[in-house]
């Protein structure tokens, strides 16, 4: 009986040891992903989030820049540099930042000169709600030389920003600055209401662009299979893929460094799970590779288009960089007063990018919606959320001055 009772509690003590040591592995293991993964690291990144970074600056032209950095832009590449007017403290000048193209798939920079428009409208929101207006002259002096493209963006500015002190004016969205521009999840089944439908129109009411907002199941069908095609197209250019590589960070540390381009936090992951999920990167960076981030990229796709309430296509007569540029504007009004009406939004403008491969699909969507010979610059879908979306990457608004 003895014996029995010995055995029994010699086995309890093998057990528990050895529950022990898994749990000690696992600890172990778990402790050497987060830290990989950049749990003890402070996300600097995320500071122009801050609803009081722009308190940073003294100059009032600096104190927008460092609210408009939170626009969004092609590949969060951030594409702009800030020149401040010396000879007049109410003038600053925005140019694009040829270092920061994305030539695969964006090979015209039609994209990054909308990019341009959504910066000046997060500025102008920015201004009114510091009690300003902003009047913008786009090109002072003269559009670019397309044989010189890059040089003349180092050169020309892209726009010309005069600030006024306007005690009367206002703006419904600053608040919405604040929020993530992009929710790639699926939306709710809710419909967009008459309400919501009619500020959206109104927004575009004084701009040189047009949106059109399609909430008809047809239309959900075609523009969803457009949204789905041209990622599925893009994740089979490998240039473009490369591309993309090139300007994704996985750690903490690259993303302080890098403050741009694509991280986790665009596959919605947050909090606990997205130090996790770079950890085990860091360690298995198989499953980061072309064929994984394909895979993930089209599944989510495939249940984004199958849950959302509209689509809104922003088109421009004709495809000047002006033109892109006010398509820019529009799009970033839009987006903001979407989100203080509670809804969000997803660029899926794969479809409208002008390398070869795309060409068929660019073709078919412009045929059946800009039949009179408009340019599709943006095409997004719009919903009710279903949950937040994590804030991403945003540059030091300091690292955006400079002298041409």
């Amino acid at each position: 009986m003895a014996e029995a009772i010995r055995r029994r509690h010699r086995a309890r003590r093998i057990l528990l040891v050895s529950i022990g040591s898994m749990l000690g592995v696992v600890f172990v293991g778990l402790s050497a992903i987060l830290t990989a993964g950049g749990i003890f690291v402070p996300s600097v990144y995320l500071q122009p989030w801050s609803a009081s970074y722009y308190q940073n600056f003294s100059d009032p032209r600096m104190q927008l820049v460092a609210q408009a950095v939170l626009a969004p832009s092609g590949h969060n590449m951030q594409p702009w540099t800030v020149q401040l007017d010396t000879a007049d403290p109410n003038v600053l000048y925005l140019y694009t930042d040829p270092t920061r193209l994305t030539p695969a798939v964006d090979p015209l920079a039609r994209q990054t000169m909308v990019s341009q428009g959504t910066f000046l409208a997060y500025l102008q929101v920015a201004a009114a709600h510091l009690g300003y207006t902003a009047t913008l002259e786009l090109f002072p002096r003269g559009t670019y030389d397309e044989t010189s493209l890059r040089a003349s963006m180092s050169h020309l500015p892209v726009a010309r920003i005069t600030l006024a002190r306007d005690p009367a004016t206002k703006t419904a969205d600053y608040k919405s600055l604040f929020l993530s521009d992009t929710n790639r999840s699926p939306y709710t089944a809710a419909p967009l209401t008459a309400q919501q439908t009619r500020a959206l129109d109104a927004v575009a009411a004084t701009s040189p662009a047009s949106l059109s907002l399609f909430t008809d199941s047809k239309d959900l069908k075609v523009l969803g299979a457009f949204g789905v095609e041209g990622t599925l197209i893009e994740t089979k250019n490998l240039a473009a893929t490369k591309e993309s590589d090139a300007v994704t960070y996985l750690t903490e540390q690259a993303k302080n460094k890098a403050r741009s381009g694509f991280g986790v936090e665009g596959r919605g992951t947050s909090g606990f799970m997205k130090y996790v999920l770079q950890g085990v990167i860091t360690f298995v960076p198989s499953m980061n590779d072309d064929a994984a981030g394909a895979t993930s990229a089209i599944a989510v796709t495939d249940a984004a288009v199958a849950h959302t309430a509209a689509y809104g296509l922003i088109s421009t007569t004709g495809n000047t960089r002006k033109e892109q540029v006010e398509a820019g504007i529009l799009y970033a009004q839009f987006s903001l007063h979407a989100r203080t009406l509670g809804l969000v939004m997803q660029p899926l403008s794969q479809v409208l990018q002008e390398y070869p491969s795309m060409a068929a699909p660019y073709a078919a969507i412009h045929a059946e919606y800009a039949p009179d010979g408009q340019t599709i610059q943006m095409l997004v879908r719009i919903g009710t959320p279903t949950t937040d979306y994590p804030l991403s990457m945003r540059r030091d608004a300091k690292a955006l001055v400079h002298t041409p």
